[in-house]
């Protein structure tokens, strides 16, 4: 499960930090709940958001308040989701059968 928190959230003690790739996967090896901050531009963060929880991390924080930009958001926990569901940790949201 992964969680999105804004730039005001407080963090949890219990949370490791972490700054790149390399570093998340060390620290979920040694069994720690990583948080990331990601980019301030939307569409790095999107992309950024994808490639740390592939990598593990399970905390994301964004620069930018979901009360006043909801969109940023919900795209960042739209590309969480898809990336859970890839590794196989969720189902995906919807399915289709292709029949020819």
């Amino acid at each position: 499960m992964t969680l999105v928190i804004g730039p005001d959230d407080p963090a949890d003690p219990e949370w490791a930090e972490a700054a790149s790739l390399p570093e998340v996967s060390a620290l979920v090896r040694a069994g720690r709940t990583v948080l990331v901050t990601l980019p301030e531009d939307e569409t790095e963060a999107i992309a950024a958001a994808a490639a740390y929880a592939w990598a593990g991390a399970g905390v994301f924080r964004t620069s930018h308040p979901a009360t006043s930009h909801p969109a940023v958001s919900h795209s960042v926990r739209q590309a969480l989701d898809m990336t859970e569901a890839l590794l196989g940790r969720r189902p995906p949201a919807l399915t289709r059968r292709g029949l020819a």
